[in-house]
């Protein structure tokens, strides 16, 4: 009896220490209604594909006679991981415009949508005629560095520098990966967890190390993974996969005519479909220290920005090199 008495008093401590963890773990919608960003969020009604979105966006006016920083988030993240680099940008004078692409952050979450760079590039240039920039420097990192260069040569005349940080898309991936449909991501997304995210990152991002500004970029993930919106966001994720297989903007460098910077964190691994390679290929993925140096030589007046022992995340992982390198740029 006295053995039963303790194992269900420890039944129901441990049952109560998981629900306690579920009701502290965030529950997020698919816009991310519960979740704030740093600036103000405003949206602007995009018509695409027959269809009315709105596209999230945080707009920091800068001095008359500065452009405008035109900030693009990567894959896994969303505008508001901008705020440390826009709060510098902003203290030097520059605007800074960080708007969500279709498909991320508060944004719509569109059930059909043909994804592509180009789609995205004229959604974000439509907003920048509502706004009335005419000059822009336009930064992306990982994902949003291929969207930047795409954004750099279709409206070159827009376009006063282009800044890359740790951009992916630095090799034509589908040279040495087979083609996967969204469903094959549909499925890998829904069966993802937050202690799986975070060991990505760990392991990918930051070289085994874990802090509390890291953990901080994986709240909108445990929102939407505790959320009931999560297979509409999740399907979300696996469509945008496209974007980086099928949009090979590398094979462009040469054409990008404005000066182009290209900040790259040399222990950086990323590369995207190394786990299905093509029969016969032995090509090692995501060489960011030989990576950055074939970009800089291909793209026209480029200059490159190596920095050593950083990885995927340099505004986060070195922040202080990375800043070093913005006030040589801005």
């Amino acid at each position: 009896m006295r053995f039963f008495k303790y194992w269900l008093a420890m039944f129901f401590m441990v049952n109560a220490a998981v629900v306690t963890a579920k009701e502290a773990a965030p529950s997020f919608d698919a816009r991310l209604s519960q979740y704030d960003y740093p600036y103000p969020v405003q949206m602007f009604a995009v018509t695409s594909q027959r269809q009315s979105l709105e596209m999230a966006y945080m707009h920091l006016p800068g001095k008359p006679d500065k452009p405008t920083v035109l900030l693009l988030h990567g894959k896994n993240f969303a505008a508001d991981y901008w705020q440390k680099t826009a709060a510098l940008l902003q203290q030097k004078g520059y605007g800074v415009l960080m708007p969500d692409q279709i498909g991320f952050g508060k944004s719509s979450k569109p059930a059909h949508y043909q994804f592509s760079f180009e789609a995205l590039a004229a959604n974000t240039r439509a907003l920048t005629d509502k706004l009335g920039l005419e000059h822009l420097i336009v930064m992306g990192h990982s994902m949003g560095g291929m969207l930047a260069s795409r954004y750099a040569l279709s409206y070159p005349n827009q376009v006063e520098q282009l800044v890359l940080v740790n951009p992916v898309g630095l090799e034509d991936y589908l040279q040495y990966v087979e083609y996967k449909d969204p469903a094959f991501f549909y499925d890998s997304e829904l069966n993802k967890t937050i202690e799986g995210v975070i060991a990505y990152q760990k392991k990918n991002y930051y070289d085994g190390k874990w802090s509390e500004a890291y953990e901080a970029l994986t709240t909108i993930h445990k929102g939407w993974i505790n959320g009931p919106d999560w297979p509409q966001v999740a399907w979300n994720n696996a469509l945008t996969y496209d974007l980086i297989f099928t949009g090979a903007v590398v094979n462009e460098f040469n054409n990008i005519s404005v000066p182009t910077h290209l900040i790259i964190g040399t222990r950086d691994t990323t590369g995207p479909g190394r786990g299905w390679k093509k029969p016969g290929v032995t090509r090692v993925l995501g060489q960011y220290d030989k990576l950055g140096k074939q970009a800089a030589e291909t793209i026209p007046h480029a200059t490159l920005h190596e920095i050593d022992d950083v990885g995927h995340m340099p505004q986060f992982e070195a922040f202080d090199r990375y800043q070093t390198i913005l006030d040589k740029i801005f």
